[in-house]
């Protein structure tokens, strides 16, 4: 923890401590109503903000924006914790993180102002290079949250004491949060350089990944696959099955995979080419990956008419796991160091061919990072809402592409994945080997305790 930081975290316990008696000479105050007891909104607003954050700010690639919302879905969780009948914190499950802060028994707190404070506190902290208009909407739901959700934040209970008590602990424990965020690794692995390593240099030799046309971007984030973990054990706890063995023989297995790629995406229908395009979810553009996923559950909080304890679960099982998700596709893509299509194809197959629906991706093939992501993200959806549940994605409506319907959750992640083979940047193998690994990052972030 640097100085500033240090400063700010002890002014604010000694606030938190000054204010946790203070009832005691003004007398007692309401009883608590747990977290149940409120709607989803707080938590649905926040993330709808933290979303749009998400596309437009700078830096944030998929990993990294994974890991933006995983810190928020768990700070929002652990802020509320306490309020939540038989709950249990996180603190002791997840990797390196012994404690966190806790509430005082005797103590009445507002959870709907617990969350607003902590998820303000860190989504400034998470988004320190968002553009000045964007820290004004940070400023602005904070503000308007309780005016706009009066049936949440009821003025005849929520006093200026319990509301300065409850602001105080929210900020705690975000700053708490942070605190651990900041020994992960991830503040290095997305800058130029990791700071006490060497510039990536990648192997070079037959079959492995090298720069793709047009741009020959180097490759992003090698080191991604370095960074702690949040529930798996490892980066390497849950591994993707091996690729096919490289050959350029035309009757061999990878050649027919490569043959299939060049096929699809030369002659891809018009629905295949809108389904590649659908997936894309490009940063910059759009809230990534990650970011789709989180918009849906949104959704389905909304209609469920999830309480504000629900809501923090989800968002912190559902992000936690597609962190986890790009840590362990990371790990793999640069050990296995696979080439893409595109290389292949233009040493192989046909040299003037380049995919004509986007560029490839910087970064080696295997696996794909959105099968992956999409598999862990519906199986966590699956435990919460069930295996057959019919939904509408409205992630895309803004830019004309929805609302589409879906059968299930692991029927938009199969779509989600396979939209990569169309898009003519991913060979099926990977496709399918990025599911298998999808799913064991979900079924490890499903272990996790959220009741004795």
């Amino acid at each position: 923890m640097d100085a500033a930081m240090k400063k700010i975290f002890i002014a604010l316990a000694a606030i938190a401590l000054l204010q946790a008696t203070s009832h005691m000479t003004y007398g007692q105050v309401p009883v608590s109503k747990p977290a149940t007891a409120y709607s989803s909104n707080v938590a649905t607003e926040w993330f709808n903000l933290d979303l749009q954050l998400t596309q437009q700010t700078p830096g944030f690639s998929p990993p990294v924006a994974s890991r933006a919302l995983a810190y928020l879905g768990l700070t929002l969780y652990e802020s509320v914790q306490s309020g939540i009948p038989n709950a249990q914190s996180l603190a002791g499950q997840l990797n390196e993180l012994q404690s966190l802060p806790l509430t005082q028994p005797d103590e009445t707190l507002h959870w709907p102002t617990v969350a607003n404070a902590a998820m303000a506190t860190m989504t400034r902290m998470m988004f320190p290079s968002a553009s000045a208009e964007n820290k004004g909407r940070i400023d602005l739901l904070e503000r308007s949250l309780p005016l706009t959700n009066s049936q949440d934040f009821d003025a005849s209970v929520v006093t200026v004491e319990v509301t300065n008590r409850s602001q105080t602990y929210g900020k705690l424990m975000a700053m708490a949060v942070m605190t651990w965020a900041r020994t992960d690794g991830g503040h290095e692995a997305w800058g130029p350089l990791r700071r006490a390593q060497q510039n990536y240099v990648p192997p070079s030799g037959e079959g492995q990944w090298s720069a793709t046309s047009p741009a020959f971007a180097p490759p992003l984030l090698p080191w991604w696959g370095e960074v702690r973990p949040f529930v798996l054990k490892s980066a390497s706890q849950c591994e993707a099955p091996a690729p096919l063995p490289y050959s350029e023989n035309p009757t061999s297995a990878f050649y027919k995979e490569a043959a299939e790629v060049y096929a699809v995406s030369t002659r891809a229908t018009p629905e295949q080419r809108q389904l590649a395009l659908y997936w894309a979810d490009d940063p910059l553009k759009t809230p990534t990956p990650a970011g789709h996923w989180a918009f849906i559950a949104g959704d389905l909080l909304k209609i469920n008419r999830a309480n504000l304890a629900d809501a923090a679960k989800l968002y912190a099982q559902l992000n936690l796991a597609m962190a986890d998700a790009f840590i362990a596709g990371w790990k793999t893509k640069y050990a296995v160091n696979l080439l893409r299509p595109v290389t292949y194809v233009q040493l192989v197959i046909d040299s003037n061919w380049v995919p004509s629906l986007m560029h490839t991706p910087p970064f080696p093939e295997y696996p794909s990072g959105h099968s992956v992501q999409s598999s862990s993200a519906a199986a966590i959806l699956e435990k919460r809402f069930g295996t057959n549940t019919r939904f509408v994605d409205n992630t895309h409506n803004d830019r004309g592409w929805g609302p589409r319907t879906f059968a299930s959750f692991k029927t938009a992640a199969d779509e989600a994945a396979v939209s990569r083979l169309y898009a003519g940047i991913h060979f099926r193998t990977g496709i399918e080997g990025g599911k298998v690994q999808g799913r064991c990052v979900a079924a490890e972030v499903l272990k996790l305790k959220f009741e004795p």
